[in-house]
């Protein structure tokens, strides 16, 4: 489980591409700093484990279903990603509830520079349309975010210049493609309402 709180901006060193998955290597000096093997680290809002690591790398598998579902499979060596170590029990939850489970992608469709911050239009996948609310959370690239705007096919998030500069979000520009992860609790609920209704 992840707070959506990035820690580090991390640099992908390697990427090899097989038949049905990839191997993605990013030097990343603080998640690693009490790493383990086996331990987990959202890339971009992606959870993965790590396989192996240096010093200051890590390096993790990533299955053919996450490549389709999120940007992992878009980027490149020297590409920059969004990076956080776990949540420990008895942290604070500075964000929200995030779990590394994308459940898809959206591209973003403006962004309005303010004085004291930006407004970042993203495009909505129909079916994550209901589960996204004005003042709700959602993670974009990893990072938890509030919920400005929403409309049948986008949503908006209003970024302070912290998160600008501290994430790979305040580098975005029209036409990127970002990983979003709804809130859990709206997806449960959403389930629920699903068997009830038999539909």
């Amino acid at each position: 489980m992840f707070t959506g709180i990035i820690e580090e901006l991390g640099d992908v060193i390697a990427l090899t591409e097989t038949a049905d998955a990839a191997v993605i290597t990013v030097r990343a000096p603080l998640a690693v700093s009490d790493a383990r093997h086996g331990d987990s680290i959202a890339v971009s809002g992606v959870c993965l484990t790590v396989v192996d690591q240096t010093e200051d790398t890590f390096t993790a598998d990533v299955m053919r279903q996450t490549l389709a579902m999120s940007t992992i499979g878009d980027l490149a060596v020297g590409d920059r990603v969004n990076l956080e170590r776990a949540a420990r029990v008895g942290d604070r939850l500075g964000g929200h509830i995030v779990q590394g489970h994308v459940d898809g992608t959206g591209t973003v469709l403006s962004v309005t520079p303010g004085e004291a911050w930006s407004v970042l239009r993203f495009s909505l996948d129909p079916e994550l349309a209901p589960l996204v609310v004005g003042k709700g959370s959602i993670s974009v690239s990893g990072v938890s975010l509030t919920v400005s705007d929403v409309g049948d096919d986008w949503f908006e998030v209003s970024l302070i210049p912290e998160t600008l500069s501290a994430t790979t979000l305040g580098t975005l520009v029209v036409g990127d493609r970002v990983n979003l992860e709804t809130d859990i609790l709206a997806r449960h609920v959403e389930r629920l309402l699903t068997l009830r209704s038999g539909s």
